[in-house]
């Protein structure tokens, strides 16, 4: 049986946006702070073309202003540009005008930089959640096809527990529909488990995240959607005063981060977030479902 082609996306910010530094790092001082995502983004790009691979970035607008160069470079070698909002706010925290606002700024900065559409967006930490629905309806009137914010699971600061796991239209307040790919979770023991990426693939032991990948493309035959974020390969990022659980977030296993990642890119097969969807017919022929409810059994595991 062929390998499933899954999506690498990554989460272009630098380490003073992160919603775990928020307590410690006022957004006025982030012009002030060393600024790293350059570097940071380029040991990414150059990993994946070593095993000449391609992904998604989900590239913030306050990053995008300040590097359109890192942007046309990330276009350039292949790579899918989407949207991943401007300030990091979370969007349950925003105004729906202040948050179409932001993400009409960040789509269009990103079009006029690389001259072509971009289609897909990703919330802040993945904060569309029950509160914050209407959101969809923002990006279908900014055309957007799709969304990668949905996590299929509970947490403090996001998710949706009992959404689908699978990829497939949702229906947004309005009912209109927009592609969800939503982000992956393993069932251990009828316990959902986080493995997309990210502060899992840091915190737990990689043989963790690889089973249930694997869990994902071989029990399901689908894709999964792995992300992360250029400071996570960054161990020598400046240090800043938080809280213990903060702290072990954000900081814990950083020097693993990328020989996990190198290890990962020779495991499995990745592309872009749109060639896997458009290569899945998910892209057209939309069918409504509801964010909340599952598509199948699966999501019932």
């Amino acid at each position: 049986m062929p390998a499933v082609v899954n999506a690498f996306s990554i989460d272009v910010e630098d380490y003073f946006q992160v919603a775990a530094l928020a307590s410690a790092i006022s957004r006025e001082s982030w012009p002030t702070r060393e600024y790293r995502v350059e570097r940071n983004t380029g040991v990414i790009l150059d990993l994946l073309a070593e095993r000449g691979m391609h992904g998604t970035f989900f590239v913030l607008g306050w990053c995008a202003e300040r590097s359109p160069q890192l942007i046309r470079r990330i276009a350039d070698a292949g790579h899918e540009v989407a949207c991943h909002g401007f300030s990091h706010q979370l969007i349950y925290t925003q105004t729906p005008d202040v948050f179409r606002d932001e993400a009409r700024r960040s789509k269009h900065f990103l079009e006029d930089t690389i001259g072509a559409p971009v289609t897909g967006y990703r919330a802040a930490s993945f904060s569309i959640t029950k509160q914050s629905l209407w959101a969809l309806d923002t990006l279908i009137d900014l055309g957007f096809e799709y969304d990668s914010s949905v996590f299929p699971i509970r947490h403090d600061r996001y998710g949706i527990p009992g959404a689908s796991r699978d990829i497939g239209p949702i229906a947004a307040p309005s009912g209109r529909t927009i592609v969800e790919f939503p982000m992956s979770a393993a069932s251990f023991a009828g316990v959902r488990v986080p493995v997309s990426g990210g502060g899992y693939f840091r915190l737990l032991p990689y043989s963790v995240t690889r089973a249930g990948l694997r869990q994902i493309n071989e029990q399901t035959g689908q894709p999964f959607t792995f992300y992360l974020h250029p400071w996570e390969v960054d161990p020598g990022q400046p240090r800043v005063k938080v809280g213990l659980v903060s702290r072990f977030r954000h900081y814990n296993n950083l020097r693993k981060t990328k020989g996990r990642l190198r290890r990962l890119l020779s495991e499995f097969s990745f592309s872009t977030m749109r060639d896997v969807l458009e290569t899945r017919g998910m892209l057209k022929n939309r069918v409504v479902s509801s964010p909340l409810q599952p598509r199948n059994a699966v999501a019932n595991s």
